[in-house]
């Protein structure tokens, strides 16, 4: 590097917050595409079911009637806080997947 310069040889003085502003946008744009993108997670043999995006908010929660049948209130809570975990793991996996090329290697 030059004697009193703080760019890199080669560097123009904007080239470095060309390249930030470029990091944005494709961070705003892996925010967007988590936000609109979806995990599914099952519990119960698929009696529960979990939808929720990549930016960890939970769509809906499905309930096989047949469960309600026979399902004391425990385990039914149970297996909804399980499908509810799972999901969230999954969302986690996909934010990483998304995420993970701009973040050089941090979580999220």
């Amino acid at each position: 590097m030059p004697k009193g310069s703080n760019h890199p040889v080669g560097e123009q003085p904007g080239g470095m917050m060309q390249r930030i502003q470029q990091l944005q946008q494709q961070l705003a744009e892996a925010q967007e595409r988590l936000a609109n993108e979806t995990v599914t997670a099952t519990a119960g043999s698929g009696a529960i079911k979990v939808v929720m995006t990549g930016d960890q908010k939970c769509r809906s929660v499905e309930i096989d009637p047949v469960l309600l049948k026979d399902a004391d209130a425990k385990m039914l809570q149970d297996l909804v806080l399980a499908a509810i975990n799972l999901a969230l793991d999954k969302s986690r996996e996909l934010q990483q997947q998304v995420l993970g090329p701009l973040s050089g290697g941090q979580s999220f």
